[in-house]
C-alpha cells in the first residue's frame, strides 16, 4: 500500500510542471498596481487612452502582474549568470567583495540579489518611461482631436467599420513614434 502511495505522489509531482499553478508574489502584485495606476494618469485623456487599451482597470492589472513576474524570473536568471561568471574569475575576490557572514559562504545569493535587484530597478524605469510615453501621446491625440473635430478625428485614425477605435489608434500611434 505504501509503494503504491508512494508510486502516485511521485506521478502526480511529474505530472505537474515546475511552478504550474503558482501564484504572482505580493511584491509584483503590488508593483503591477502602482505601474497601472501611473498608466491611467489622472487627465480624461490619459484615462481615455488607458481604457481603450485595457479595458479595465483589472485586466491592466492581470497583464501588469505577469510581466512584472516574467521580469523578476529573467532578471534572476541573468544575475545568476553574471554571477557565476565573476565567481569562476576569481573566487577569493568574490567571496571578498559579496560575502557577509563570518566565512563568506554567502557571496553567490549576495550577488545574485544585488544584481537582479539592479536589473529589476532598470526595467521599472523603462516600464516608467513607457507609460509617460503613453500619457504624453494621449494628451496630443486630445488636443488634435478637439482641434479637427470628432469626424475628421475619426476619418483619419479609425480603423474599423465604426471608426470607434480613432483614440486607440492615435495614441499607439503617437507612443510608437517617441
Amino acid at each position: 500500500m505504501k509503494t503504491i502511495l508512494i508510486l502516485m505522489g511521485l506521478a502526480a509531482t511529474l505530472a505537474l510542471p515546475a511552478g504550474a499553478g503558482a501564484k504572482p508574489s505580493d511584491p509584483d502584485k503590488r508593483a503591477a498596481i502602482a505601474d497601472c495606476k501611473t498608466e491611467r494618469g489622472k487627465t480624461s485623456a490619459t484615462r481615455e487612452a488607458f481604457k481603450a487599451k485595457y479595458h479595465s482597470f483589472s485586466s491592466c492589472v492581470r497583464q501588469a502582474t505577469a510581466d512584472e513576474k516574467a521580469e523578476h524570473v529573467t532578471a534572476e536568471k541573468n544575475a545568476a549568470k553574471a554571477c557565476k561568471a565573476e565567481r569562476a574569475a576569481d573566487p577569493t575576490a568574490f567571496q571578498e567583495k559579496y560575502g557577509t557572514n563570518a566565512n563568506k559562504r554567502n557571496a553567490f545569493g549576495k550577488c545574485v540579489s544585488a544584481k537582479a535587484t539592479e536589473e529589476e530597478a532598470k526595467l521599472d524605469d523603462a516600464d516608467e518611461q513607457e507609460a509617460e510615453e503613453v500619457k504624453n501621446a494621449a494628451q496630443e491625440c486630445a488636443k488634435e482631436r478637439t482641434a479637427m473635430g470628432g469626424e475628421a478625428f475619426a476619418a483619419k485614425y479609425g480603423t474599423n467599420a465604426n471608426k470607434r477605435n480613432a483614440f486607440g489608434k492615435c495614441v499607439s500611434g503617437k507612443a510608437r513614434e517617441s
